[in-house]
């Protein structure tokens, strides 16, 4: 039964593989990683989500993740800066970041805000990105 309806194109892993990942960050903001971790949660086969995934550029991946800290920017402005920046990490992480691309883009967004203080609070996290580190 369920190989007919593969066959004629009802089930089609790979497809929905596609959406999902196409779905999920556009709609949640999730990284790779974690539409990778959903995925496998879901049954997908490995080779299918590796593929999935791999149709989300790291340009992308990288957009989305300075809209969401340009996001939730203001709705920290009370905190003292170590706090601000760990809530603006931990929404990347919560995400399924890593925390190299989430240090690296709170930094940008913190620049272009021109929040010298905040800045300060970075120095000592000097870290940057592998945006090839996949899933």
């Amino acid at each position: 039964m369920l190989a007919r309806l593969a066959e004629v194109g009802l089930i089609d892993d790979a497809m929905f593989a596609r959406a999902w990942v196409e779905s999920r960050h556009h709609g949640r903001g999730l990284a790779r990683r974690a539409l990778a971790a959903e995925l496998g949660r879901r049954g997908v086969a490995r080779e299918e989500v590796s593929a999935a995934v791999a149709g989300l550029s790291a340009e992308t991946e990288l957009a989305t993740a300075r809209t969401l800290v340009q996001r939730r920017l203001s709705a920290t402005a009370g905190l003292a800066p170590p706090a601000r920046i760990r809530k603006l990490v931990g929404v990347l992480a919560r995400k399924g970041y890593s925390p190299a691309m989430a240090f690296r883009v709170v930094r940008e967004v913190l620049e272009e805000a021109g929040d010298d203080q905040l800045l300060h609070g970075l120095e000592d996290a000097d870290v940057e990105p592998d945006l090839t580190d996949g899933w």
